[in-house]
């Protein structure tokens, strides 16, 4: 069965490299170079570097087309809305980071953590015109416990492509229900920011954050960005922090110039 994956983000570049180790994958669409980091210098999204680093095709246009047909694509965190008429070409799979139809949207993994919630998963569900409301393939959840999202993110891809191989040749699809849909939305600068008075908050909001871009606070009378945290006792407590203008540094080190 030949494939064509859709992706972009890294979470797509690990389901990418997970499905090329047992299917034929004839080409990436993916997104065009961007701008990125400090430096604001054009590099490649995570996808294509992996689809590079295996050989597989690479087709980045500004909006998506088929780069050739297919029996399924794969579709995960591409970040373009796919168009009715590309649809209808192919079956289309969508992998999603949560359980649907809870946090459909761009940024399930972040939101679950920051609602506290005790569970999140993949779902394997049929890409439609409305957003991740698509009839389900396969789901699977597990505890979210005090992983970051980056963790979330490296079990998502895991269940992903062991999901995807299970349903992918003769997938049956139930309708996803509309009873506890909600939309995690994009995160804003103003979910970046620590509020020290709810120690809770503030270790949940670090883990949804991390290692991605960073929560937001001040420390001792420094601005910075704080990477790690846990909670003793009630307490929030920094682990790693990063003051702005500066590297990253344990926060023992920092209480250290502090001093």
């Amino acid at each position: 069965m030949r494939l064509g994956v859709a992706a972009t983000a890294p979470l797509g570049a690990d389901v990418l490299e997970r499905l090329a180790e047992h299917h034929e994958v004839a080409w990436l669409l993916t997104r065009p170079d961007a701008r990125q980091g400090r430096g604001r210098r054009v590099g490649p999204p995570p996808a294509k570097l992996v689809a590079e680093q295996l050989g597989i095709p690479v087709h980045q246009p500004e909006r998506p087309e088929l780069p050739g047909d297919v029996d399924r694509v794969v579709v995960c965190a591409y970040g373009l809305y796919i168009p009715t008429r590309l649809l209808e070409r192919s079956l289309w799979l969508n992998v999603h980071p949560s359980l649907l139809p809870r946090w459909r949207g761009a940024a399930p993994v972040e939101r679950a953590i920051l609602a506290g919630d005790e569970q999140t998963g993949v779902t394997i569900h049929q890409t439609v015109a409305e957003l991740d409301a698509g009839p389900v393939a396969a789901q699977e959840s597990f505890a979210v416990d005090a992983l970051d999202a980056g963790q979330v993110f490296a079990r998502s891809a895991e269940v992903a492509a062991r999901l995807l191989g299970e349903v992918m040749e003769a997938p049956a699809f139930e309708p996803q229900p509309e009873d506890g849909a909600t939309y995690a939305e994009k995160i804003t600068a103003a979910d970046r920011e620590l509020n020290l008075d709810d120690p809770v908050d503030s270790w949940r909001r670090v883990r949804a954050l991390s290692p991605h871009i960073g929560a937001r606070g001040v420390l001792h009378g420094r601005r910075m960005t704080i990477w790690k945290a846990h909670l003793a006792n009630g307490a929030f407590v920094p682990e790693v922090v990063q003051p702005d203008g500066r590297n990253q540094m344990s926060y023992d080190e920092f209480l250290r110039g502090v001093r």
